[in-house]
């Protein structure tokens, strides 16, 4: 009763310091587990919500939307930019050639679509490309290794001309392309001085153009290219009427007449918006704006094909195997297994058999007592496989399908320092003291660990291989890890002496598990996840060095000092031969 009393008056002499002992006593695994389901399934109904307002084509976030991440990276909305190469851009060409598919490329337009015809040619040919003397014709590019054809028609107003060609699409089959890219206005602005019955004339025309792509729209992708803003600073005196706002005017007829008739390009002018310094007379796109346009057209084109993981716009998603299927439907059925048992245990009922005739009564089970196990180890088990399929399936979804939006990774020291700053600062408060004292004992190496894989995600997520520095401190980390996964092993064989078969299948169970369930989930190899083989394979080999006659371990050194010998020994005949073994090529050519 005293102590009662000591302990309401201590709560009532500090109520700010008795209500933080609370909430940190809620700080704990089962309400952290609690707080990342709710985070999760918020997130996937955010999700789920924008899919369904704005559809999940990622072709259509390819051309719509993005920014710029840095001072000239540019990152799409919803998905991730693949850098092509000339290598990878004619390895994609050859592909498609190689399945019995033509790349027919027709760029139409004025001087600014002229410009990005130029640039996908120079980035494909293996050739220098002679200038035209006459700029104001068309221009054909062909390579008949990779069945390659791109044209450029210069038409730089829409008229009657360009009419005539579209229509000779819907005509002629054989004429058609694959993907016609079209853009044209600054040339009626400056052949009308921005005259606003110019631009009500180039609303007609395209009007009258829409019927004509929605025939072509099945048989053909067809990009409209919303034309760039201008830097008037720099523009040539006879070209100073065209101005911003005439650009948007003819943009917004374009969007206006245009938008369900075929896909219009919005990034490609939200990528000259961004970054324009470069550009050399104010009108044309920069070399980094040209670029991103060559490359968001190649992604566009290439990303179907191609299997690049940094690749998502306007990628197909992997067909599902006969082993994922297999997969899939084994963790369904433990999750539907795992509900109905814990149902029934829920409901605690049981039924009693008839008693002279009379129908069964249902029976409630008595309690069970305080620290009795009420559940089964088939209950268990079927839980924690339903659990592990719940895990993989969001895995799945997050990393193999497009229902999450993605980004290119992109380095900062602000990206980079800020979560290990946060979480450091955060670990401070929350600190447990250990009972162990001698060097590297489990808490302390656990720790190491723990720390050592928040660094590593970290880095991982930041994209920080491209810095030196930290590209090599992060080899360091991860070599300190093997370090550390090693030692443990050697210590538990040294102390306790164990080498028996089913501490050797409980271990490698245990390192192997997720990473094989992972390995049918998502589809890829074992050597994928090269952590979880490497650290497997060291231990085989501290295990097989551990048992090898003579069998040592710390009691038996403590009565024959001789095993201390034996056992450096040991050591130095592994090292000895890992050395020869990884100084030798012809041991591994043999083999």
């Amino acid at each position: 009763m005293e102590e009662q009393r000591s302990n309401l008056a201590a709560a009532q002499t500090h109520p700010i310091s008795t209500s933080s002992v609370e909430f940190i006593q809620h700080i704990n695994i089962e309400n952290a587990k609690l707080l990342a389901l709710i985070v999760v399934l918020s997130v996937i109904g955010y999700h789920g919500a924008l899919h369904f307002v704005y559809g999940n084509d990622s072709c259509t976030w390819l051309l719509s939307d993005g920014r710029f991440q840095g001072p000239h990276v540019w990152q799409p909305y919803g998905c991730m930019l693949h850098t092509y190469k000339q290598r990878d851009t004619r390895y994609c060409m050859r592909y498609i050639n190689y399945w019995g598919g033509q790349t027919h490329i027709l760029f139409v337009g004025d001087s600014r679509v002229r410009q990005l015809y130029d640039q996908v040619v120079d980035h494909i040919s293996q050739q220098a490309i002679k200038p035209v003397k006459n700029k104001h014709s068309d221009k054909q590019f062909v390579d008949n290794k990779l069945n390659l054809k791109i044209e450029f028609k210069w038409m730089a107003e829409v008229n009657g001309s360009m009419l005539k060609l579209f229509e000779s699409f819907v005509a002629e089959e054989r004429l058609k392309p694959k993907f016609l890219f079209v853009g044209s206005a600054t040339w009626s602005i400056k052949q009308y001085n921005g005259s606003k019955v110019a631009l009500e004339s180039y609303r007609g025309n395209l009007t009258s153009l829409a019927p004509i792509f929605e025939k072509l729209k099945p048989s053909m992708k067809i990009i409209w290219i919303l034309q760039d803003p201008v830097r008037q600073d720099k523009l040539a005196p006879e070209k100073r009427m065209i101005t911003n706002d005439q650009v948007d005017h003819y943009n917004k007829a374009a969007m206006e007449a245009l938008d369900d008739s075929c896909l219009i390009w919005k990034s490609s002018r939200l990528v000259a918006q961004g970054y324009n310094v470069d550009s050399v007379d104010g009108l044309h796109a920069g070399p980094v704006a040209l670029n991103y346009d060559m490359q968001i057209l190649l992604n566009m084109h290439c990303n179907e094909h191609m299997n690049f993981d940094d690749g998502t716009c306007c990628g197909t998603r992997e067909s599902i195997t006969t082993v994922q299927l297999c997969t899939a439907i084994l963790f369904a059925i433990c999750i539907v297994v795992s509900v109905m048992m814990r149902l029934c245990s829920r409901i605690g009922i049981r039924r009693t058999p008839p008693v002279n005739g009379i129908l069964p009564l249902k029976v409630k089970r008595k309690p069970a007592a305080l620290g009795e196990n009420t559940e089964s180890d088939a209950y268990v088990v079927f839980t924690a496989m339903a659990k592990l399929g719940v895990i993989m399936a969001y895995f799945f979804l997050c990393d193999r399908t497009t229902f999450f939006m993605k980004e290119n990774k992109y380095y900062s020291n602000l990206n980079f320092f800020l979560p290990f700053g946060y979480v450091m600062a955060l670990g401070l408060f929350f600190t447990e003291d250990s009972q162990m004292t001698q060097v590297l004992h489990r808490d302390q190496t656990d720790e190491w660990k723990g720390w050592m894989q928040l660094v590593i995600l970290i880095y991982h997520m930041t994209g920080a291989s491209q810095v030196l520095p930290i590209y090599m401190q992060m080899r360091v980390l991860v070599t300190s890890y093997l370090f550390l996964t090693g030692y443990g092993h050697f210590s538990f064989f040294w102390q306790k002496g164990d080498y028996s078969i089913f501490r050797v299948c409980k271990m490698v169970f245990r390192l192997n598990l997720q990473v094989v369930v992972m390995c049918f989930v998502m589809n890829r190899p074992y050597q994928f996840y090269y952590f979880v083989p490497l650290i497997t394979f060291w231990f085989f080999v501290i295990y097989i060095a551990m048992c090898f006659i003579p069998q040592i371990s710390a009691p038996s050194a403590d009565e024959n000092p001789w095993h201390y010998l034996y056992m450096v020994t040991k050591i130095i005949v592994v090292i000895v031969i890992i050395t020869i073994l990884y100084m030798s090529e012809v041991c591994f050519i043999i083999c």
